[in-house]
């Protein structure tokens, strides 16, 4: 299962060919960590660059990031962000007012500062957060602590802005309709047995259960969207079930690092098959740290300080093979950033 599920997150096996490849395969990649999500497509491809990740965000216009599954930010083609954000809207939008009322903005405010972020994008966007900062205070609206985060985030999920393109280092929010035009309508059943697909192709197998905790909706939900593509599935054990017409698992990767909020942490309710005893090493209060992967298991975290090459932290002895196939891997990590 574990060769499998690897196979299906494009770690083992052929690699995906660019970075909207990846995107297709995998649906929706973590996004809140910039670097992270930049380096789960380098583990997933061969010989790209970063770069080629800001050339799909910023000049093809054919990835985006905003607030989709469990309320986080994904990185997402653009082609699938509007029936995303249908599915998931719905179920974050009242957890985000909840958060901002505690924080001292009440729901009035709130819109008042969702007017202000579209107001700015319309006249001067793409603008970064510290732009719209000023924008949101100027209407009076609190932005101290996270509450300025909260107001942009009520914006996406009300579907007027996105992240799109790279400005400098940071990358900028635009309108969804000056970025990639007018969303078509959006049919939830099959919207939900998109989803169902989609996820069994970058996870498969799994279950009902972890596809309804990886996005973030409601168990019946899950089992509606798996249920509109039966006919498509073969029953697996222990419950899980996969798509009939899939290639087999391909062998373990070879060694390879991944960066932080890697997605194949995070596609099933548990991480024990990848992490083990490790897990409080990878995994602690909200973060996912970068760590190796080797023979299908963490072996290792990882770090790259501002200066310097990584700095591998392994969890016991590395056999002499597999620490110098991560350290070739750490200099294509470079190389990928353009640090090499």
């Amino acid at each position: 299962m574990l060769a499998e599920r690897l196979t299906a997150q494009l770690l083992a096996g052929p690699p995906a060919r660019d970075p909207v490849a990846v995107a297709e395969r995998l649906l929706a990649v973590q996004g809140q960590d910039p670097r992270g999500f930049r380096l789960a497509v380098r583990a997933r491809t061969r010989g790209t660059f970063a770069a080629d990740v800001d050339r799909a965000l910023t000049e093809d216009r054919s990835l985006v990031v905003t607030w989709l599954n469990r309320g986080t930010l994904h990185l997402v083609r653009g082609d699938d962000y509007p029936w995303l954000l249908a599915l998931t809207a719905p179920t974050q939008t009242a957890g985000t007012l909840r958060r901002l009322a505690q924080m001292g903005v009440s729901p009035e405010d709130a819109q008042r500062g969702v007017a202000a972020v579209q107001r700015a994008l319309a006249n001067e966007g793409p603008l970064a957060r510290a732009a719209l900062r000023e924008h949101v205070a100027a209407a009076g609206v609190r932005t101290e602590g996270q509450a300025l985060i909260h107001v942009l985030q009520l914006a996406c999920l009300r579907g007027l802005a996105v992240r799109g393109p790279v400005v400098g280092r940071e990358q900028a929010y635009v309108l969804v309709r000056d970025w990639l035009g007018p969303p078509a309508p959006v049919d939830r059943a099959a919207a939900l047995a998109e989803l169902a697909r989609r996820y069994l192709a970058g996870h498969g197998p799994a279950d009902d259960r972890d596809l309804a905790r990886w996005a973030g909706l409601p168990l019946r939900d899950a089992r509606a969207g798996l249920g509109a593509i039966a006919s498509r599935l073969v029953e697996r054990p222990r419950g899980l079930v996969d798509l009939r017409r899939r290639a087999p698992a391909a062998q373990l990767p070879p060694p390879r690092l991944l960066g932080a909020f890697d997605p194949v942490l995070l596609g099933w309710r548990s991480r024990e098959r990848i992490l083990g005893r490790h897990e409080t090493a990878v995994v602690g209060n909200g973060m996912f740290r970068p760590f190796a992967l080797a023979d299908g298991r963490a072996v290792a975290t990882w770090r790259l300080p501002a200066r310097g090459g990584v700095v591998l932290e392994p969890f016991g002895r590395l056999a002499r093979a597999r620490a110098a196939a991560l350290d070739a891997d750490a200099a294509d990590v470079l190389r990928f950033l353009g640090r090499g």
